[in-house]
């Protein structure tokens, strides 16, 4: 199988689809590699480097996509690379199609069959291909929560861990998944006073035992969230629905209740965010105020550290990938898991969240395939 890696063209987005020691694995196992020229310069792999792990250097995106069997990217295709796709061809990629509509038409036209990483799951119904960058995002909320309270940022002008004989930073985070464990990790280890707010009972126990009574937990309702969110100095979204929107748990209303210049991380923005007042930004302009609360929503966080992030996200999907190139849609059949990443299947729908989300048709993964084989 011809195996295609395009440079990512999302704004500030660094992270490449195949690292150089994933290219070695594609072609030991047959497979040709096209990498499109400069996609690895982000993590600093300069062409030479993919050509001597036996990939073929390709000028343009548009010889990649028209030469390749399955295109591996990062982030979402976009407008110009939908035109690209075609049918038969597998796009291998995080997809986030809920608050998308314009992407599910883009790739329903194309024809192609789009396996989208954050539905992938495993044999314990965990999300293997979204965890690495769950982990990464996570971690880089508190940073950022951090930078964004500092006064020169629009923020309280508060240090997260307060120091001898003054507060810290009271840390709030909405959701105690992949994300929310290790944005409170990490709130711990700077020393801030932490809450996590959820609805599973079952995991909050979990998350107790975690931190040794290090955090407080809460079991997630509305007033509860209006409580903590009133006396939060920083607010992270950790919320995930699998392949759905994101629920909207923070109001405008309660913008009025929260201290002036605290600040909302939304690292659902993916998903939609599950901040009322969310809207996707850039790491070139990564926050923005409403009612006189900074809110950071950038879309690919994990985008600002791609060296780490590429390597883990890797060595998630490496198998996959390889599963895919060797057999092609037929690995499905054989891993559910990998079945339910299938969102789109020559020109059908096949994720029900998704068709929830956006009141589209839909149909099961199997039976597109069954259809249309």
């Amino acid at each position: 199988m011809k195996i295609g890696v395009p440079t990512e063209i999302k704004p500030d987005e660094y992270r490449v689809g195949l690292t150089p020691g994933a290219v070695r694995d594609y072609v030991a196992a047959g497979h040709r590699v096209l990498v499109q020229t400069g996609a690895g310069h982000g993590i600093g792999a300069d062409d030479a480097t993919y050509v001597a792990a036996g990939a073929e250097i390709v000028a343009d995106a548009a010889a990649i996509f028209a030469a390749a069997d399955m295109v591996v990217k990062v982030k979402e295709p976009q407008p110009r690379e939908w035109a690209m796709l075609r049918e038969g061809q597998i796009l291998f990629t995080y997809l986030h199609l809920a608050p998308d509509p314009e992407q599910l038409d883009g790739l329903l036209a194309s024809g192609c069959s789009a396996i989208a990483y954050e539905t992938v799951t495993d044999r314990t119904g965990g999300l293997p291909l979204l965890a690495p960058m769950s982990e990464v995002a996570g971690r880089l909320s508190i940073e950022a929560a951090g930078a964004a309270l500092k006064r020169h940022a629009g923020g309280r002008g508060l240090l997260l861990g307060g120091v001898p004989g003054v507060a810290p930073a009271r840390v709030v985070v909405l959701g105690g998944g992949v994300v929310g464990t290790h944005a409170a990790r990490m709130a711990v280890g700077l020393g801030a006073e932490v809450t996590i707010v959820d609805r599973s009972i079952p995991r909050l126990r979990q998350l107790d035992e975690l931190f040794g009574g290090r955090v407080r937990t809460r079991v997630s309702g509305i007033a509860a969230i209006e409580e903590e969110v009133a006396a939060a100095d920083a607010v992270i979204g950790a919320v995930l629905v699998v392949g759905a929107a994101a629920p909207r748990l923070v109001t405008r209303d309660m913008l009025k209740l929260m201290k002036p210049r605290a600040v909302l991380v939304d690292v659902a923005i993916d998903q939609g965010g599950c901040f009322e007042t969310s809207h996707a930004t850039t790491h070139a302009d990564p926050t923005y105020e409403v009612d006189g609360i900074i809110h950071y929503c950038v879309a690919n966080m994990p985008g600002s550290v791609p060296l780490t992030s590429s390597h883990a996200l890797v060595n998630a999907t490496l198998p996959y990938g390889l599963a895919l190139a060797n057999h092609g849609l037929d690995a499905l059949a054989t891993d559910p898991g990998l079945m339910a990443g299938l969102n789109v299947h020559r020109g059908r729908l096949t994720n029900a969240p998704v068709g929830e989300s956006l009141g589209r048709a839909w149909v099961s993964p199997a039976d597109a395939l069954a259809e249309r084989a």
